[in-house]
C-alpha cells in the first residue's frame, strides 16, 4: 500500500478531530457543561405551568406557603407559632400534617386537561420541596412519601403518564437541600466537608427519579447554601447528559450550587420572578406564582393576591419578546384541587393563545423588542414575519408603528381577523395602520402581523 498524500492525511487528521470533539461524551466540569446546546423543544414551547404540591399545602398559611415548616419552626416567626397555638393541639408536630394531605379528588387527567387548555407547552411538578417529603415512593425517605403516607399514591407517576398522554413535556422539580433532615445538618455542621447526605440521599433520589420516570426537564432549586462540589452537581450533570434514559432531550436550570445560578447550567432562572432589563445572551426562563405571595397553596390568600388575566398575558409576552420562557404557578389544596380562581387564569390565557400563540410559540426575540408607538408594543418574529402585540387598547383606528420598515409588499393583519389591513408608510421608517374594532377580551391584548418588513 503506497503512502497517503499530504491531503489524505490532513483530511484523516480533521475527521478524526472531529469525532474526538464530537463525541458526545461531557466531562463534569462547567465549561464542558455549558457548551451542551439546549434541546429544541424547549426554546419552542415558551409557556409552561409550574405545580407546588406537598404536606406545606395541608397548613396553607403565610406569604410562603411551601415554606411553612420553616417560618414555624426554623425561623419561629410568632405569627405562625400563634397560627399553630390557635388551630392545632400541643405537642403537634409538621408530620402529623403529612395524613392530612388526603388527594382524595386529585385526578390527574383532570389538572391534564387544564394545562392543555392553558396553552402551555410544558409541565414542571414538584417532586420534592425542602421538606423533603417526595410525591414519589423513593427508597430514601423512610416513608416520608406520598404512597406510605398521605394521598397513598404515586403523584409523580400518575401525572406523568395523564401530561404525556396530551403530548405535553414533562419535568421535576428537585430541592437538593432539605431543612431538618439529620443528615443533611450534619453535613452543614461540618462545612460541607462531609457529604453523607448527597451520598446516601441526594445522588440516589436523582438517579431514581430520572431512570423512573424519564423527566424532560429538571428544575433544581435549594443549592445556596453550598457550592456545587458539595452537591456534586457537574458529576450528576455529566451522567444525565452522557447516559442517562432522557441525555438527548434533557433540559436542566441553574440551580446546582452557591453562586451558580445566572452563571452555569441549560437555561437560567436566576432569581424568583426575574425580569432582564435587556434582551439576554442566553436562553432564560421566567417562573411567576399567580398568587403573588407564594408559590404552595394558602388558605389565607385574597383575590387582590391573584394575577388578572391581562397581568398575566402582559409578563408572558414580555419575557418571550425579551426571549424567555414564562412558567406560571399554581398551588393545588390539600384535597388536590386547582383552586377555581386558577383554572379560569390558565383556561383563559389558553383561549387568548387559540388566537395569538402563532407570535409565541417557536417565535424569536426580533431586532427591536419593544417600542413605545401608540400604545406600549412587544415585538417577535418567525420566519418572514413580525409580530407586534399591544397590551392596551389604544381606543382609536389609526394605530403608529415606528419600528418596521415596509416594502411595497408589505402586509398588516390582526390575528384572528382573516382580511389585510390597510396602512401606509411614513416618510422615514414605520407605518400607520388602520385598524378594525378590536374584538373585546379579558387579555386587554392584541396581536399584528407583519409580513415583508424588516
Amino acid at each position: 500500500m503506497g503512502a497517503f498524500s499530504p491531503s489524505t492525511w490532513l483530511l484523516i487528521f480533521c475527521v478524526s478531530s472531529f469525532i474526538s470533539a464530537f463525541s458526545g461524551r461531557y466531562t463534569p466540569d462547567w465549561k464542558s457543561l455549558d457548551a451542551r446546546p439546549l434541546p429544541n423543544w424547549y426554546d419552542e414551547a415558551k409557556f409552561g405551568i409550574f405545580i407546588h404540591w406537598g404536606v406545606f399545602s395541608v397548613p396553607g398559611y403565610g406569604g410562603y406557603g411551601e415554606w411553612f415548616w420553616w417560618f414555624w419552626q426554623g425561623r419561629q416567626d410568632p405569627n405562625y407559632i400563634k397560627f399553630m397555638m390557635e388551630n392545632y393541639p400541643p405537642g403537634f408536630t409538621y408530620a402529623d400534617f403529612a395524613p392530612m394531605l388526603h388527594g382524595q379528588f386529585f385526578d390527574p387527567h383532570e389538572w391534564a386537561d387544564i394545562f392543555e387548555a392553558s396553552g402551555a407547552k410544558y409541565v414542571v411538578f414538584t417532586s420534592k420541596h425542602h421538606e423533603g417529603f417526595t410525591n414519589w415512593p423513593s427508597p430514601n425517605t423512610w416513608s416520608w412519601n406520598s404512597v406510605n403516607t398521605g394521598p397513598h399514591r404515586d403523584i409523580v407517576g400518575d401525572l406523568a403518564s395523564a401530561v404525556r398522554n396530551r403530548s405535553l413535556h414533562y419535568g421535576l422539580y428537585n430541592s437538593l437541600y432539605e431543612w431538618f433532615n439529620p443528615i443533611y445538618l450534619s453535613d452543614k455542621k461540618a462545612g460541607f466537608k462531609t457529604q453523607e447526605f448527597v451520598r446516601n440521599k441526594l445522588m440516589p433520589e436523582l438517579h431514581n427519579l430520572v431512570t423512573r420516570y424519564k423527566p424532560e426537564l429538571i428544575w433544581s432549586d435549594g443549592d445556596w447554601e453550598a457550592p456545587d462540589t458539595y452537591w456534586n452537581s457537574t458529576e450528576f450533570l455529566a451522567w444525565l447528559y452522557n447516559d442517562s434514559p432522557v441525555k438527548d432531550i434533557v433540559v436542566t436550570n441553574d440551580r446546582w450550587g452557591k453562586g451558580c445560578y445566572c452563571k452555569h447550567g441549560g437555561y437560567y432562572n436566576c432569581k424568583d420572578r426575574y425580569s432582564p432589563g435587556e434582551l439576554p445572551s442566553h436562553k432564560w426562563e421566567k417562573c411567576q406564582s399567580l398568587d403573588i405571595h407564594s408559590w404552595g397553596f394558602r388558605k389565607n390568600m385574597k383575590g387582590t393576591d391573584v394575577m388578572d388575566l391581562a397581568a398575566v398575558i402582559n409578563d408572558l409576552v414580555y419575557t418571550v419578546a425579551m426571549g424567555g420562557n414564562y412558567l406560571l404557578n399554581s398551588g393545588p389544596t390539600p384535597d388536590g384541587m386547582i383552586p377555581p380562581v386558577f383554572e379560569e387564569r390558565l383556561r383563559s390565557i389558553g383561549a387568548w393563545m387559540k388566537v395569538n400563540g402563532e407570535a409565541i410559540y417557536a417565535s424569536r426575540p426580533w431586532r427591536v423588542q419593544a417600542e413605545n408607538a401608540t400604545v406600549p408594543v412587544w415585538y417577535t418574529s418567525k420566519g418572514s414575519s413580525v409580530y407586534a402585540v399591544f397590551c392596551i387598547n389604544p381606543m382609536q383606528y389609526s394605530f403608529k408603528l415606528s419600528t418596521p420598515k415596509t416594502t411595497e409588499g408589505s402586509v398588516v393583519t390582526l390575528l384572528g381577523n382573516p382580511e389585510p389591513l390597510r396602512w401606509a408608510p411614513l416618510p422615514s421608517s414605520g407605518l400607520v395602520i388602520l385598524l378594525p374594532e378590536l374584538p373585546p377580551t379579558p387579555a386587554q391584548a392584541w396581536t399584528l402581523k407583519l409580513d415583508r418588513v424588516y
